[in-house]
């Protein structure tokens, strides 16, 4: 284990609470165990570790998130993906390699809105050549937290928004029945009908939305 990843599981330690950890566990249906530390506190505390200075080059960036993926306690992947956001701006070509480690292992909602909506969107935002490609294989594979992504990257686009490429990915979900689908198309069209209602009324009018996208996406038209 790193220096800096041990000095930072013994600051969790000494700050776990179990009541909370098993709190923090029943919410994600028991997938992983936590030091039962509150986000703002780990924030606070984990803060001086994100200046890491190991972490400067993609061979460093992934032998510390495989590592911080190894561990058991999720708070270990909630620092991780906020150290990655902490240094998106020295991301390089390729490392979205990285970016679908952390998606496809220890997989749930909790960690891969995260990483779609902040990191993958600002990935793709600095290399908008590799979005059609990518987001392609992504929607070909049956990996839900990979789709999942695809739809939520552009989540905070606004006017930005690739509405194309939007209605494209949605488009060809259609007909699927899995919530985090359905749930993240209902999401990121009532995301974007803060910014263009129109378009997102006028999209739902000529699309067989699934009834939880339609609730969802529509909630604020």
């Amino acid at each position: 284990m790193s220096q800096i990843i041990a000095e930072l599981r013994g600051i969790f330690q000494n700050e776990s609470d179990p009541k909370i950890a098993s709190g923090q566990a029943a919410y994600l249906k028991n997938h992983f165990s936590f030091f039962g530390i509150k986000t703002p506190v780990r924030r606070q505390l984990q803060k001086p570790f994100l200046k890491n200075p190991g972490v400067e080059n993609p061979s460093e960036r992934q032998q510390t998130i495989e590592e911080l993926w190894s561990l058991p306690q999720r708070e270990f992947q909630y620092f991780g993906q906020e150290l990655i956001f902490e240094k998106r701006r020295q991301l390089e070509v390729g490392e979205i390699a990285l970016i679908e480690f952390m998606i496809t292992n220890k997989s749930w909602w909790d960690t891969v809105d995260y990483i779609a909506s902040k990191i993958v969107g600002y990935y793709f935002m600095s290399y908008p050549k590799e979005i059609t490609a990518r987001t392609n294989i992504w929607l070909q594979t049956e990996n839900i937290w990979l789709i999942r992504t695809a739809i939520l990257f552009q989540l905070h686009y606004n006017e930005k928004t690739n509405t194309e490429l939007l209605e494209k990915i949605i488009k060809s979900q259609l007909g699927s029945s899995e919530f985090f689908i359905n749930k993240a198309i209902g999401w990121v069209l009532r995301q974007y009908s803060r910014t263009n209602t129109d378009w997102v009324r006028s999209f739902a009018d000529r699309t067989d939305l699934h009834p939880l996208s339609r609730r969802e996406g529509l909630k604020y038209c």
